[in-house]
């Protein structure tokens, strides 16, 4: 908003022209989200503590000591980050971008699944939200349209096409096709970060570190001059993305200040599954579909341990895990959660330096 009352004043003010340069109003879109959550924060935890009675649910089947210390803990705290994330995104991008809008709609309807979800469970006093039929149908419907919106605001020939990192010059050219795969990448990033929200700061640090990541991809796809050096594929218009996803960060850098050990509130499905979306919107808009299966390679661990034990328990009975998903397996071996959710930070960072590489080896 700020950038489109202060563009038609950009040549007589110096000070105007700054709202011209993506990585002035990305900054600031940062430290704002991050005000907002500080400001916030403490007024949503108390009204989530006044109307949840118990706080959130928890696993009677999980590891024993959640019963005791995360007892009582709000959920639904995801409200906090798309507040901040919505509130600075409107703030500093330039509304007639499509990408900023489909996007934005991306997570706001992952988002609206999950407080429905988290809303279920907390009125029911279980774990046990939106039925796995109609949670699908929402999911498949808002990334259907999301990617559909996304393929046309994307130029021909690129729009139906899939790139491949490292390989500069390999694209598979799916066509109408691509909006399908493209939805899959959306329900598959939602789910596997809601799977990873299971301990305190474990998944938002994840999700921050990649929407650093995908901030800069962003930032260089959108520009000609970056793209070309880097032999990447251009997407005009995706630089405006840069801004969103340092709301993003400031976001989630003010909701790790209250949902850091011991947790003042959890994010819920309403901030996991929107997160998920989010980052997938970005992926597919910028055509980096795959680099985000390798920076955000934890939720896929994460992910493919919770299918590998369904599996494997339905066919032999047996578990290949103690517990899935995967950080409650190290939570039953007796590790203490900071040293589970640290680590899973450094093995975080270091996919994203893994991810950032691809960028430059072709």
């Amino acid at each position: 908003m700020l950038y489109n009352l202060a563009r038609p004043f950009a040549d007589q003010f110096i000070l105007f022209n700054l709202f011209r340069y993506i990585t002035f109003r990305a900054g600031a879109a940062c430290i704002t989200a991050l005000i907002i959550s500080f400001v916030l924060g403490p007024m949503v935890i108390r009204w989530l503590r006044s109307v949840q009675r118990g706080g959130q649910p928890i696993r009677s089947d999980g590891p024993e000591r959640h019963l005791i210390e995360k007892k009582g803990t709000p959920t639904m705290g995801g409200v906090l980050i798309l507040a901040a994330l919505t509130l600075s995104t409107l703030l500093w991008v330039d509304l007639r971008n499509g990408f900023i809008w489909a996007a934005l709609f991306i997570t706001l309807g992952y988002g609206a699944l999950g407080f429905t979800d988290d809303f279920l469970k907390l009125s029911k006093r279980n774990t046990k939200g939106v039925s796995a039929r109609i949670k699908l149908i929402w999911q498949v419907v808002v990334g259907l349209a999301g990617a559909v919106w996304i393929y046309s605001l994307t130029r021909e020939p690129l729009a139906g096409q899939l790139a491949i990192p490292v390989f500069k010059e390999v694209i598979l050219n799916l066509g109408i096709f691509f909006p399908i795969f493209s939805m899959f990448v959306m329900i598959g990033s939602s789910n596997a970060v809601n799977l990873t929200d299971g301990l305190d700061g474990l998944a938002i640090v994840p999700t921050i570190i990649a929407a650093g990541v995908f901030a800069l991809i962003a930032y260089m796809v959108g520009n000609r001059v970056f793209a070309d050096y880097l032999q990447l594929n251009a997407v005009p218009g995706a630089g405006e993305l840069t801004v969103f996803l340092s709301a993003l960060v400031g976001a989630g850098l003010g909701f790790l200040w209250f949902n850091a050990p011991p947790a003042a509130v959890f994010m819920g499905d309403t901030g996991s599954l929107a997160l998920g979306g989010a980052l997938a919107a970005v992926a597919v808009a910028t055509k980096h579909e795959i680099v985000l299966a390798i920076v955000g390679g934890l939720f896929v661990v994460e992910t493919v341990s919770v299918i590998v034990q369904v599996f494997w328990y339905k066919r032999t009975g047996r578990r290949v895990f103690l517990m899935a998903p995967l950080h409650h397996h190290f939570e039953k071996k007796g590790w203490a959660e900071p040293t589970i959710v640290i680590r899973f930070w450094i093995i975080s960072m270091i996919l994203a330096l893994v991810g950032l590489a691809t960028l430059k080896i072709r």
